[in-house]
Parts: structure tokens; C-alpha cells; sequence
């Protein structure tokens, strides 16, 4: 199972322009591009508290979410994918996978429709025998929802699963779905920040994904 943000894609410039387009469309002043990369993964109403931190008061802030949630989803829909990129060496780890017989699947707190929107742009789509997004759980990441659904979907058990992901809150979904879990240091995290997580191995990349799953 792999998280899909910053795990098997780079969508930083669609969701960077998606945000700063729902921000100013609410009257709040634009993010720096430092800042809403750190939110990629997170809810859009998480990734909103990250970004305007108390500048909008309490009161008002239950509306001003779901509002930054609906103008962010429209701009999305319209720019996201097409300026999503597939990271390095993922098509080929991929690959590697599937001539050894695995099942692969995602598990991620974008859309579905979004996420395969692109596999199909990538001719990916028929690699994956699941894809888990926002809209099939109740409860986001790290609520090991979205796992628990895609391995019941293929019919998996936790020991028999594993989890690639590139953030804190991708390894205490893991954890708490009992799934041993592969931290890729494609995105903002870093290595310092894993070890207080039960990983099974740090990898700098998807190269590195199909030795570490032998191991």
C-alpha cells in the first residue's frame, strides 16, 4: 500500500495554487510555498489551521473552513492534475513489484477521482488493485480507516501488508492498522523525524522500495 502526496507524486504546485486561490478568495492574506508544502497530506480543514494559524478568530473559523474547503476543491479540480508529476523511480519500483507478485493499492487523503485522474494520464491506473481516498472514509489519516478498507478489499491481513509512505502521520496510520510501515524521504519529512516511529526501513527513494521489502 503506498500514500500517494510526496509517497508516488509531486502535486506541491497545484496544491500550492489551490490554496493560495482559496485564500485570497476569502480575504485572507496569500501563504508562503514553505509553509502549504508542509500541509500536503493533511485534511483540507487541518491544512487550513496550519496555514492561518489564529489570524482568523474561532468564531469564525468553522465557516471560513468549510468555505476554504469548497473554493480549494474547485480550483483543484480544475488545475491539480495536470500539474501533478509522478516522482523518480516510480514507475520502474512499480514495475519491480508486480513482476514479483504483489498486490498494490493506495491509500491517501486526496481524492479518488483526483488520484485516478492521474494514474490513468501515467498509464498507471491497471497497476493498482485498489485506491483509497478522502471520499471512502469517515475518518482520514491516521485513522487506519483507509487501510483497514483496502486491505479487506484485497482481501489482506496486516502481517501480510505493508504501508510506504513519506509522513508522521502516514507511519501512525500504519502503526495503529498494525501494518509494518517503509518511511521514503521523498517529501518534507525528515529521517530525525521517523525514529520515534516503528519503521521497517527509511528509504531515500522509490528505487530503494523493492530491496527494502525483501529484507
Amino acid at each position: 500500500m503506498f500514500d500517494f502526496d510526496y509517497t508516488l507524486a509531486d502535486s506541491s504546485t497545484g496544491v500550492i495554487a489551490s490554496t493560495n486561490s482559496a485564500l485570497t478568495a476569502l480575504g485572507l492574506p496569500a501563504a508562503p510555498p514553505d509553509l502549504i508544502r508542509q500541509t500536503i497530506g493533511l485534511t483540507l480543514e487541518d491544512a487550513f489551521a496550519y496555514v492561518v494559524g489564529t489570524s482568523v478568530p474561532a468564531d469564525r473559523f468553522p465557516a471560513a473552513s468549510k468555505a476554504f474547503d469548497r473554493l480549494f476543491i474547485a480550483q483543484a479540480d480544475a488545475i491539480m492534475a495536470d500539474q501533478t508529476v509522478i516522482l523518480p523511480h516510480v514507475a520502474a519500483a512499480i514495475c519491480a513489484l508486480r513482476r514479483r507478485g504483489y498486490a498494490l493499492g493506495i491509500v491517501s487523503s486526496k481524492f479518488r477521482y483526483r488520484i485516478e485522474q492521474i494514474l490513468e494520464r501515467e498509464d498507471l491506473s491497471a497497476e493498482f488493485d485498489v485506491v483509497v481516498g478522502r471520499e471512502d472514509v469517515i475518518a482520514s489519516k491516521p485513522d487506519p480507516e483507509g487501510l483497514l478498507t483496502a486491505m479487506a478489499a484485497l482481501g489482506s491481513v496486516p502481517a501480510n501488508t505493508c504501508y510506504v509512505g513519506d509522513s508522521v502521520t502516514d507511519a501512525k496510520a500504519a502503526q495503529r492498522a498494525r501494518v509494518p510501515f517503509i518511511a521514503v524521504l521523498s517529501g518534507v519529512t525528515t529521517q530525525a523525524e521517523f525514529t520515534a516511529h516503528a519503521c521497517h526501513a527509511v528509504i531515500a527513494n522509490m528505487a530503494e522500495l523493492p530491496q527494502a521489502i525483501a529484507c
